[in-house]
């Protein structure tokens, strides 16, 4: 009886505790989640387990667990939000599956994304054909953003955090020399300095860092 009180209390109050954690952690979908983010529940859930099957711990042996995931979770939102080479190494980055309705063999392969995967996220997205669609891309979370082209078509990042993309480039048939001259152009020498810059309606279109501006 003393047990199951003491795993009644235990769970009420670390069920307050870990809803503080996760609001703290930030508000993201489920689908959005990052691998990091996966991780880091995983293991949250397996301490909270330990916690509550055995009741004759202290229950500061799994307090500090969780805060301490808390932290690394926390830094590591920190360098995403200020590296976009972290974010690509921890999240990855979209993967062009489908281009102009044609479907990139290779890209599949090496995601590990079958053909059954593919129709499937199509037939829920009410996609018929895959004519149909322009672009179809693969997202860190899982999820397959499909564009028709009936729809506005999708728009590439030509430079993130200062950082050139140099494969959105190619996709839109430029190079990086000519990236730099248009951006020379509008008086912008030096790449670092842009936060985001993309190509739309045969125009540059570019925002500086708030540094620079």
């Amino acid at each position: 009886m003393n047990d199951l009180l003491i795993i009644g209390f235990r769970t009420i109050l670390l069920y307050a505790f870990i809803l503080i954690i996760l609001r703290l952690m930030g508000k993201r979908e489920v689908g959005e989640l990052s691998v990091i983010d996966v991780v880091v529940f995983v293991i949250m859930a397996e301490v909270v387990a330990v916690a509550l099957e055995s009741p004759d711990k202290k229950l500061s042996h799994s307090v500090f667990p969780v805060l301490l995931l808390l932290v690394i979770q926390l830094l590591t939102s920190f360098l995403s939000l200020k590296s976009k080479k972290f974010r690509d190494v921890v999240d990855g980055d979209p993967t062009l599956i489908i281009q102009d309705g044609i479907i990139q063999e290779e890209q599949m392969r090496k995601q590990r994304y079958n053909l059954d995967d593919l129709f499937q996220q199509l037939r829920e997205q009410q996609i018929g054909s895959v004519r149909d669609v322009s672009y179809a891309y693969l997202e860190p979370s899982g999820n397959l953003s499909v564009f028709t082209y009936e729809n506005t078509q999708p728009v590439l990042a030509l430079i993130s955090d200062g950082v050139v993309q140099s494969r959105h480039i190619q996709l839109i048939g430029r190079s990086e020399d000519w990236l730099i001259q248009e951006l020379e152009k509008q008086g912008v020498n030096e790449v670092n300095q842009v936060f985001y810059c993309s190509f739309e309606n045969g125009k540059i279109h570019f925002q500086l860092k708030k540094a620079f501006q």
